[in-house]
């Protein structure tokens, strides 16, 4: 019989990528990010005028941090531990929003902080990336961690018998982003992996909630 897996995503989840994000770009671009909100473009400004930045020139800069950027990242409080207790009951899989020409980036950052995992790339809605994954694996149940709640709408949709878990591991944002437990699309809302950690085992594990995604 095949093992339950866990597709979870990266940044602010296993890794702090917004606090990185916004110290570099105080350091180096000129450009200061207010993280007390919802609104990413909006909270992004010249220092030199207090101006907004640009949507296209935000995507510049994005694709800047994680070309030459991305050992700033650091592990979220837990999460190596808790994805190795994981891996002893289930595979682990990581589904992140970056273009395919960074997995190989992506895999090897992650592996640097101690976790040896596969990573799917994505752009867009993560629902139908996330089956594909299913049907690759063919679990006998799954879980899926997102801390956007549109990703887990989307799963919703596409793989409604999919377990979500909304973990958003920045405190400074986690307060400000639309919730998917509220919104409906989401099983559970925990932002601290010591206290998720016992939610996705009893997911991934336990009888009743052996769910034949694969069917």
């Amino acid at each position: 019989m095949s093992r339950p897996l866990l597709i979870t995503d990266c940044d602010e989840v296993l890794l702090y990528m917004v606090q990185h994000f916004a110290d570099w770009l105080g350091e180096e671009e000129g450009v200061t990010f207010d993280l007390g909100g919802n609104d990413f473009v909006r909270a992004m400004r010249y220092a030199r005028d207090g101006s907004p930045v640009p949507e296209d020139e935000i995507w510049r800069l994005l694709n800047l941090f994680f070309d030459g950027q991305m050992h700033r990242q650091t592990p979220v409080e837990g999460a190596v531990a808790a994805i190795a207790s994981i891996r002893e009951h289930a595979d682990v899989v990581v589904l992140t929003n970056l273009m395919d020409f960074r997995r190989d980036a992506r895999r090897a950052q992650l592996l640097g902080h101690g976790m040896d995992l596969p990573v799917y790339t994505n752009q867009g809605p993560k629902g139908p990336a996330l089956k594909a994954i299913l049907d690759e694996y063919q679990p006998s149940r799954a879980v899926f961690i997102d801390d956007l709640s549109q990703h887990h709408g989307s799963v919703f949709e596409v793989t409604p018998h999919v377990r979500r878990l909304h973990l958003c591991a920045e405190g400074r944002i986690a307060p400000h982003i639309t919730c998917a437990h509220i919104a409906g699309h989401a099983h559970a809302r925990i932002d601290d992996w010591d206290s998720a950690l016992p939610w996705l085992l009893d997911s991934l594990t336990s009888e009743e909630k052996d769910l034949q995604v694969h069917e």
